[in-house]
C-alpha cells in the first residue's frame, strides 16, 4: 500500500516543508491540485449532491508543474502528482511539455491526475465549451501519449488539428508517466478503464469504495484491459497498519493523506502516522 499527501489540504507556506518531510518519512507521494482560475461566480461542486463548491474562488493556485519542479530540487525519491491537472482546459503540447520537464528534471518521478473538470464557469472563462469536455480530454490524452511515444506525430482531430511534429526528449518513464484519471462520474470510470493508468476519486471510507473498484473491474475486462497496469488511489482515513491491509483488500493501491488539522501541525502529523504504520 503507498501512501500519498495531500498539498491541497495546506496552505501553500507549507508545500515544501511538508513536501520534505513526506520525502524523508518515506511516503510515496504528493498530490498537488490546480485551476486556471476561479472565477468569482461557481454554480458547480466536484462533489456529487452539492450544490456550492468546497473553496471560495480567492483560494491561492499555483502552476501545478512548476510547483512541482521546484519540488523536485528539494528532493530525491517521493514522487510528484496532479491532483487534478484540467488537461482538456490546454492544448496537448503544452500539457505534454510540461509533464516531459517534470518528468525529466525530476529524475522519473512523475504521477499526472488528468480530469474532465467540474468547473463550467472556469471553461467559459477561458473560452471553451463546457459541453466538450470529456471527448477534448480524450483526444488530448490520446495525443500527448503520441508525442511522449513517436518520432513523429500528425493529428487531424475534432479539437487538435496539427501536420507532422517532432517531440524531444521523451520522458523518462516508459512508455508515459502513468495517467490517473480523475472523477467519480460514469464517464470518468469508463475514461479510466479505456485509456488509464490508474484512477484517483475523491475521498472515501472502505465501504464506499467498493463500488467503483468493482466498476472498474468490470469495465477494464470489457476493455480487454484487465492484465495493464492499473492503480486505484483515493482519499481514505488511515492510523495503523491494519487499515492499511483492509483498504489493500479493498481493491485500493495508494491512500492520500492529510493528518493534521491546522498546515502547522502538517509535519507533525505525518512524523505520528509514519511511525504508526511504517515501524
Amino acid at each position: 500500500m503507498k501512501l500519498g499527501v495531500a498539498l491541497g489540504r495546506l496552505n501553500p507556506a507549507f508545500f515544501e516543508e511538508v513536501t520534505v518531510a513526506a520525502d524523508e518519512l518515506g511516503f510515496e507521494s504528493v498530490w498537488l491540485p490546480e485551476h486556471l482560475v476561479f472565477p468569482v461566480e461557481m454554480t458547480r461542486s466536484p462533489h456529487p449532491g452539492e450544490s456550492h463548491p468546497p473553496v471560495p474562488p480567492t483560494t491561492p493556485v499555483f502552476d501545478a508543474f512548476a510547483q512541482l519542479a521546484y519540488l523536485a530540487g528539494r528532493t530525491s525519491r517521493v514522487r510528484l502528482a496532479t491532483h487534478v491537472y484540467n488537461l482538456a482546459l490546454r492544448h496537448p503540447f503544452v500539457a505534454a511539455r510540461a509533464v516531459q520537464t517534470l518528468d525529466i528534471v525530476s529524475g522519473g518521478r512523475v504521477e499526472v491526475g488528468v480530469g474532465a473538470g467540474w468547473l463550467e464557469s472556469e471553461w467559459k472563462a477561458a473560452g471553451l465549451d463546457f459541453a466538450t469536455r470529456g471527448r477534448r480530454l480524450d483526444e488530448a490524452i490520446a495525443v500527448c501519449q503520441r508525442l511522449w511515444t513517436e518520432d513523429v506525430v500528425e493529428h487531424h482531430g475534432a479539437f487538435f488539428d496539427f501536420g507532422p511534429v517532432a517531440f524531444e526528449p521523451k520522458p523518462v518513464q516508459r512508455p508515459w508517466p502513468a495517467l490517473h484519471i480523475g472523477g467519480e462520474s460514469d464517464a470518468a470510470l469508463g475514461r479510466a478503464a479505456r485509456v488509464g493508468d490508474g484512477w484517483v476519486g475523491m475521498n472515501h471510507m472502505l465501504d464506499s469504495v467498493a463500488g467503483p473498484v468493482d466498476r472498474l473491474g468490470r469495465l477494464r475486462r470489457d476493455a480487454g484491459r484487465a492484465s495493464a497496469r492499473f492503480e486505484v488511489t483515493v482519499g481514505g482515513p488511515v492510523a495503523a497498519r491494519d487499515d492499511l491491509e483492509r483498504w489493500a483488500a479493498a481493491g485500493v493501491h495508494r491512500l492520500i493523506v492529510s493528518p493534521w488539522t491546522r498546515s502547522r501541525e502538517a509535519v507533525d502529523g505525518l512524523r505520528r502516522l509514519a511511525d504508526a504504520v511504517f515501524s
